[in-house]
């Protein structure tokens, strides 16, 4: 029998996986992660929807799996989303203080707030996030709380993550086909930082780099704040197309050479060394060598961290990455990753576990679940300012309630 609690669901429809996790918040306001069920991804290139039929397919054995696991029924999830059309930018908004004693009321921060949100994006294009940095008040850069401090104008920098209406809405209706609600759709990347990040983390510096099977997805944390985010169209599934097109192998040989002897450095132990494949599809036995095999995947991997670096640099925050990198998504699985991105990034790098959640083990132990967890934390998020919400309107309809009981006597 199903329990008929409240639950909240993330679900991450990728290009090699379908990922549901299940979780709760008990009463200590602790989330717990009580479900997760996986089905292999059959209709998404590169992060997006091309076969909406087999993905409603993909996805309904995934939530299955993950009711029947965490003994609930899935009504709604919150979904993660990516694709190259995703990019951010950082916008300044400014709000002049015209009160005669010029202290900033709370009002005139969300009115600064209001105007830092009003940016010119590309057509058909939508806001996904919209989260400030910190706030600046007559030129005085690193303002946490500007309210009811004195000036004559605040400001306030807000980095929007934003992508194409269109191609969001495809996973959308996939989930809304299978009569489903999506409670809230988040960025990959931010859900996975939310998922392997600590607040001091946050507050050091971290980049956090998703590598999914499509797509790798980043983000940058600086002072507790979202400073940069960005996806590169290129994924492990990248890798076994170079090993399938350098090797002579058929793609399904391909990924399986990847996962048993892949290696994002060449290591000094395979020099000399050659495995022999089976004859398949009318090709014969081959013999291959297994220094050339990681040597084609170490290139195409060390280009990849090269092209965030190269993003992250221009932006000017390589040195303020205090706590390093963190790597997540199933490639993060590759042996030597660690070791190719310090070489590339000149940083410390560790590999992303899921932290302040309790729950399943082999769900939170393992980086290609990072993502669907993350996005059971902004769910919580936003389940408890939803919650709030409803508080102060309650609160609100109370007193008004009071105030018009009282006019009437």
């Amino acid at each position: 029998m199903f329990k008929s609690n409240s639950v909240i669901v993330g679900l991450e429809v990728g290009t090699s996986k379908v990922c549901a996790v299940v979780g709760e918040v008990n009463e200590n306001d602790e989330l717990n992660i009580t479900g997760v069920g996986q089905a292999r991804s059959r209709g998404v290139r590169k992060g997006e929807i091309v076969d909406s039929a087999r993905v409603e397919v993909d996805i309904r054995a995934a939530l299955d799996e993950a009711e029947q696991m965490a003994d609930v029924e899935i009504r709604s999830v919150y979904l993660g989303v990516t694709g190259s059309h995703i990019s951010a930018l950082t916008n300044r908004g400014m709000y002049p203080i015209v009160s005669a004693d010029r202290e900033i009321t709370s009002e005139d921060v969300e009115d600064a707030i209001k105007n830092a949100k009003a940016v010119r994006l590309p057509a058909d294009n939508e806001i996904l996030h919209a989260t400030r940095q910190h706030f600046v008040i007559d030129g005085q850069e690193g303002i946490v709380d500007p309210v009811g401090m004195f000036g004559s104008r605040v400001e306030v920098d807000m980095h929007v993550i934003h992508g194409n209406l269109n191609r969001l809405q495809n996973p959308i209706r996939a989930v809304k086909n299978l009569q489903l609600e999506v409670e809230s759709v988040a960025f990959n990347g931010l859900a996975a930082a939310l998922s392997v990040l600590t607040p001091d983390q946050r507050k050091m510096g971290a980049l956090v780099i998703d590598l999914g099977g499509g797509v790798t997805n980043y983000i940058v944390y600086t002072g507790g704040a979202v400073k940069y985010a960005g996806v590169l169209a290129v994924g492990g599934d990248h890798v076994t197309n170079d090993l399938a097109y350098g090797l002579k192998v058929p793609l399904k040989r391909a990924e399986q050479l990847k996962v048993d002897y892949g290696a994002a450095l060449v290591s000094p132990s395979v020099k000399g060394q050659t495995v022999t494949t089976e004859a398949e599809l009318g090709m014969p036995a081959r013999t291959l060598n297994l220094e050339h095999l990681q040597n084609i995947m170490s290139l195409r991997i060390e280009e990849m961290f090269q092209l965030i670096a190269q993003e992250i640099g221009q932006a000017g925050l390589l040195n303020y990455l205090g706590a390093g990198v963190v790597l997540c998504g199933g490639g993060a699985r590759t042996a030597r990753i660690q070791e190719a991105a310090e070489t590339v990034f000149q940083l410390p790098v560790s590999l992303g576990r899921t932290n302040s959640i309790s729950g399943i083990k082999s769900a939170l132990d393992q980086p290609e679940f990072a993502t669907a967890i993350g996005l059971v934390r902004f769910g919580s998020f936003q389940e408890k300012r939803k919650a709030g919400s409803s508080t102060l309107t309650q609160t609100l309809k109370q007193t008004l309630g009071g105030f018009l009981r009282r006019a009437m006597l």
